[in-house]
């Protein structure tokens, strides 16, 4: 009985018993599908101890993270620093193209509370910190028009909010459907919820 219980999320009292250990979950390098799950508006400041002959000047950078289900069930998220600078215009161009909202060679309006849980393609690689350890880091981002579903590492989220990709294993366009809003009940006045994982501070 006691084993069953455990396997519910609880409230722990002040001298209850804990025995599950942390365990940090490390992606083998590879394509992975991602979830965006929040979205920070900061802003970057140079480090004036830097070395770098030509640093990143001042700008505002969108910290967005991105959460990932491997197919073992853990779940990892990694921050992905988004530079709202021309330097970095490129990487920019890719993130919205990853989620389905930008398409090659043509202009977008940024939007990022479109971009808030969508859904895309992004290559996983390993790097090393400075203590000499092992961590995830984003080496690119895939197109949505690009993505070949045979090449993930993981299964595509089933969200309702999510772009449209092909589940042939093809390469081959597709148009992205018309979006339809879901029809809702008739209350009288009724109060809006906040937008889960919303907090003050993001988008």
């Amino acid at each position: 009985m006691t084993q069953q219980y455990n396997n519910f999320e609880r409230e722990f009292g002040w001298e209850d018993e804990i025995v599950q250990d942390s365990s940090y979950v490390l992606l083998e390098p590879g394509e992975y599908w991602f979830t965006v799950t929040k979205i920070e508006r900061q802003r970057h400041i140079p480090n004036p101890n830097s070395r770098s002959k030509n640093p990143l000047p001042p700008c505002n950078k969108a910290v967005v993270t991105l959460s990932i289900l491997n197919m073992e069930g853990d779940k990892k998220e990694i921050t992905y620093n988004l530079f709202l600078h021309s330097r970095t215009e490129g990487m920019l161009s890719a993130f919205f193209g990853a989620i389905g909202l930008k398409k090659h060679g043509e202009p977008l309006k940024m939007d990022w509370n479109a971009a808030l849980n969508s859904v895309g393609v992004c290559n996983v690689k390993k790097a090393i910190s400075t203590n000499g350890n092992e961590y995830n880091d984003i080496g690119f981002m895939v197109y949505a028009d690009e993505v070949d579903v045979t090449k993930q590492l993981n299964t595509r989220p089933n969200l309702l909010n999510q772009n449209s990709y092909p589940q042939n294993g093809s390469n081959q366009n597709y148009q992205q459907p018309a979006y339809q809003q879901p029809q809702q009940p008739n209350f009288a006045q009724q109060p809006q919820q906040p937008q889960a994982g919303y907090q003050a501070g993001q988008f």
